[in-house]
């Protein structure tokens, strides 16, 4: 039986990893607000700087953003 509970223990070593992964991925925190400004302003440079949807120039940096940062 002391091998069981010695079983038990290993996988709490190898769910600290998985643990200490969560925490990097919470500090993260959301993206500024600035940064994803100066991103849709940068999409709408791209775009010729000619009017668009400033919602959509807006979702896209944040999708951008959102992706870069995984």
């Amino acid at each position: 039986m002391a091998r069981n509970s010695t079983h038990k223990s290993t996988p709490q070593t190898a769910t600290q990893p998985a643990e200490h992964s969560t925490e990097a991925k919470a500090s993260r925190g959301p993206i500024p607000h600035e940064q994803i400004a100066r991103r849709a302003y940068e999409i709408f440079l791209a775009r010729g700087g000619n009017h668009g949807n400033p919602d959509q120039d807006w979702q896209q940096a944040e999708r951008e953003l959102k992706l870069g940062r995984q």
